[in-house]
């Protein structure tokens, strides 16, 4: 049988089509209560148990993964970099105390190859069914000519519901509150041109090199999985904002670091008082740092620094809820406090 012009021209449906066959079994592994229709509508339909709600409101965010991406082609590797997303785009809405309902995923490729999509779907379906999280629907755009060869672009959008009066503005941040640190594993999916040009360039390293700062190769390290706090922060709370609202904010430490990242949950007359010294800074930060000879002030606004997910909480139930985190199996310490100030994170 001849070759189809599309096919020819770079688009293969007849493969798009096989290599999604086998979407229906993995998106059932994330199903929960709310999902309707079928996979393949034109759109993905979920019925939200407004009964549970008295004033819901729907919580949205989407994202991509980066330059991390360079290391998934390098090693071909596919299956983390899905979670990443998934990951990521779920802590973007629990820091407003929002449950993920479902996601969507984008991939854009200029060749679709069979086991790559599938390594990616994978990744979406694991993270999704971790976070009780739907994954109700995507697109797959096949553009020859407009990517690279063997390489692909991932984007992904979260939606999510919180009760109003339960929403975390961090309106009532005030100087004196504490800051916790939670531990992240790695870079997460911030930060990755820098460490590229540091260890692929500057180095002149290959991602199956070793340096002597890290276990493993600098592919793994560097595609290690960005932890999901999400269903943390809801047990925190859950736990502790019953009466009155202790935990008072989070911020996701992504790109920006805790320089950019902390302002958005600050009132104007407070600053964040980051001191250094008071948590396990990883050593591939470290390695980072002096490899590329980058000044602290830079690494702290760039990378998460070994903290993913920062709490701005009430001093009085401070380490009540440093144990409540540890007890959940996360690494966790007091990194700082909430002073007087103009919405600025300082780091000392």
């Amino acid at each position: 049988m001849n070759k189809k012009a599309y096919a020819l021209a770079g688009v293969d449906i007849d493969l798009a089509n096989k290599a999604k066959s086998r979407l229906p079994e993995l998106l059932d592994s994330t199903k929960r209560k709310g999902v309707l229709g079928k996979v393949g509508g034109f759109g993905g339909l979920f019925a939200l148990d407004t009964k549970k709600y008295k004033q819901p409101v729907l919580v949205s965010s989407v994202d991509g993964v980066g330059t991390k991406l360079k290391i998934a082609f390098a090693v071909n590797r596919h299956d983390t970099v899905g979670q990443d997303l998934v990951n990521h785009c779920v802590n973007d809405i629990a820091v407003l105390g929002a449950e993920p309902l479902f996601f969507l995923d984008y991939i854009g490729t200029a060749k679709l190859k069979e086991d790559v999509f599938y390594q990616l779907i994978s990744g979406f379906a694991k993270a999704c069914a971790e976070n009780n999280c739907a994954l109700i629907g995507g697109e797959t755009a096949q553009m020859p000519g407009f990517y690279q060869q063997g390489e692909y672009d991932i984007a992904g959008t979260i939606v999510g519901v919180v009760e109003k009066t339960k929403m975390l503005s961090g309106k009532t941040i005030k100087p004196g509150d504490a800051i916790i640190g939670i531990a992240s594993n790695g870079l997460h999916t911030n930060g990755y041109s820098l460490a590229r040009k540091v260890f692929f360039e500057q180095m002149k390293l290959k991602p199956d090199s070793t340096i002597p700062e890290i276990s493993g190769t600098i592919a793994d390290e560097l595609l290690k999985v960005h932890v999901s706090y999400s269903g943390l922060v809801l047990k925190l709370i859950k736990k502790f904002n019953t009466t009155s609202n202790h935990t008072k904010a989070f911020a996701h430490i992504t790109g920006g670091g805790f320089v950019d990242n902390i302002p958005r949950v600050l009132p104007k007359n407070c600053d964040a008082v980051i001191k250094k010294g008071l948590w396990e800074v990883l050593p591939i930060f470290y390695a980072i740092q002096k490899y590329g000879k980058i000044d602290d002030a830079e690494m702290y606004q760039v990378f998460n620094m070994g903290i993913g997910m920062t709490a701005i909480v009430s001093a009085d139930k401070v380490d009540s809820i440093l144990k409540f985190i540890k007890a959940n199996k996360f690494k966790a310490w007091i990194i700082g406090e909430i002073v007087k100030g103009s919405q600025k994170t300082q780091v000392v």
